[in-house]
C-alpha cells in the first residue's frame, strides 16, 4: 500500500512531512478533516520503531480528532501531528520552533496543542513561531496543562457509565485498574482516591509509577497483567490499540473508561467487547476534556465556561450508551454514528458562503 493509498483509506484531506537536518525534526502532520472547523490535535512525540509506524498513528489519530470534536459539539475538524523521536533526549528548542515553522505554514488549517511527549512550556516555544497553538501555559495567556480537565471529564464519563452499568453514578467501592499513570492517568487516579474508589495501577516508566505510588499509596501490579484484573473498570491511559483479539478475552471488568487514544486496535474489538458483555466508553467521546479546554481558548479562555462543557461529558456518554442499547449496537458504533452525522449535516453549510472572502 502507497502512502496515498494509506492517506485515501480513511478519506484525510492532507498530510504534511517535515523535516529540519539541524534539529533532527521529523514531523508529520495529518488532517482528516475541516468540515466543522479547522483542524485541532496535540502534537506527540514518541520513538517510533519506523516512519511507517508514525504515519499509520497519526492517520488513525486525526481521524480519532474528527470524530472527538463532532460528539463534543465543536465547531473544530480533527487533525494530529507525530514527532518522531525520543522526547528525554531529541527535544530542543531549535526543534521545536522548527516545528511551529512547519505548523505556521498551514495558515490556520491545522492547530496543535499538547499531546503524549510534550508539555505546555514545549508550546510555548511553538508558540514563538506561529499563533496556531493553543494549551500554553498561564504565564503566556492560556489554560495551562489541559491533563486534569482531561481527567475531569474521564471521571464524569465512568459516573455515567457506573449509572448505566450499576444504576447508580456513584464511584465510591469501585475499583478501578488504571494502565498508565502519566499526567491524565495520575489526575484521574486522584479524583477517583478522592471518590473513595479502590484504584491498582500500572505504568512501564518506573520512576512515573514510583511517583504514583508516593503521592497516592495504591497498588501495583505489571504493565502486562493490569487489563486481566478482576475488577469493575478497566481504565487504559497510556497509548492505543490495548482492546484487541489477544486482550479482549483476558479482561476481567465489567466497563472500560480511559483517556487513551485509539485504544481498539480494530473496530472490530467494539463488538468483541460487545459479545462479551463489556460496556466501551468509547474513547472520543469519554477523554475529549483536554480538547474542550483548549477549544475555549480560540474564544478567550474562562475556566468556569470550559469547565461546565467539560461536565456535560457526562450526559454525552449516558446519549451515546442509550442509543446503542436502544438500537442493539456497540457503543464505538453508536458514537461514529453520531460523529460522522453532525460531520455530515453542520458540514454541509460551507456551501453558504458569508463572503467574497470566506474560507470556512
Amino acid at each position: 500500500m502507497t502512502v496515498f493509498d494509506e492517506v485515501a483509506a480513511e478519506g484525510h484531506e492532507q498530510v504534511l512531512f517535515g523535516y529540519d537536518k539541524v534539529s533532527g525534526l521529523k514531523a508529520i502532520i495529518a488532517i482528516h478533516s475541516t468540515a466543522l472547523g479547522p483542524a485541532l490535535g496535540g502534537t506527540r512525540f514518541f520513538p517510533y520503531e519506523s516512519e511507517h509506524d508514525a504515519l499509520v498513528d497519526v492517520l488513525r489519530l486525526s481521524q480519532g480528532m474528527s470524530y472527538k470534536a463532532a460528539a463534543a459539539g465543536l465547531d473544530l475538524g480533527g487533525g494530529k501531528a507525530v514527532i518522531i523521536g525520543d522526547p528525554r533526549e531529541d527535544k530542543s528548542e531549535r526543534l521545536l520552533r522548527a516545528y511551529g515553522r512547519i505548523v505556521d505554514s498551514l495558515q490556520g488549517r491545522y492547530i496543535t496543542a499538547e499531546d503524549v511527549g510534550t508539555t505546555t512550556h514545549d508550546l510555548d516555544i511553538v508558540r514563538r513561531e506561529t499563533r496556531w497553538a493553543l494549551g500554553n501555559s498561564v504565564a503566556e495567556g492560556g489554560a495551562g496543562d489541559p491533563s486534569p480537565i482531561t481527567a475531569r471529564g474521564l471521571f464524569a464519563a465512568a459516573r455515567a457509565i457506573a449509572e448505566f452499568v450499576f444504576g447508580n453514578s456513584e464511584l465510591e467501592g469501585r475499583t478501578f485498574a488504571v494502565q498508565g499513570v502519566g499526567k491524565v492517568g495520575s489526575a484521574f487516579v486522584q479524583l477517583l482516591i478522592e471518590a473513595r474508589a479502590n484504584v491498582v495501577i500500572a505504568d512501564a516508566y518506573q520512576p512515573t509509577l514510583e511517583a504514583a505510588v508516593a503521592k497516592f499509596g495504591v497498588d501495583t501490579v505489571p504493565i502486562d497483567e493490569v487489563h486481566t484484573l478482576e475488577c469493575d473498570f478497566f481504565s487504559p491511559c497510556a497509548l492505543g490499540a490495548v482492546l484487541n483479539e489477544e486482550t479482549i478475552p483476558q479482561l476481567n471488568c465489567k466497563a472500560i473508561v480511559g483517556s487513551a487514544n485509539n485504544q481498539l486496535a480494530t473496530d472490530k474489538d467494539a463488538e468483541r467487547l460487545h459479545e462479551r458483555g463489556i460496556v466501551y466508553g468509547p474513547d472520543f467521546v469519554v477523554n475529549a476534556g483536554g480538547l474542550i479546554n483548549v477549544y475555549d481558548e480560540l474564544h478567550g479562555y474562562s475556566k468556569v465556561r470550559a469547565l461546565h462543557r467539560v461536565d456535560g461529558i457526562y450526559d454525552a456518554t449516558m446519549r451515546i450508551l442509550e442509543t446503542a442499547r436502544d438500537q442493539d449496537i456497540n457503543p464505538h458504533v453508536a458514537a461514529i454514528h453520531v460523529a460522522q452525522e453532525r460531520i455530515r449535516d453542520i458540514g454541509d453549510l460551507r456551501r453558504f458562503r458569508r463572503s467574497g472572502d470566506d474560507r470556512n
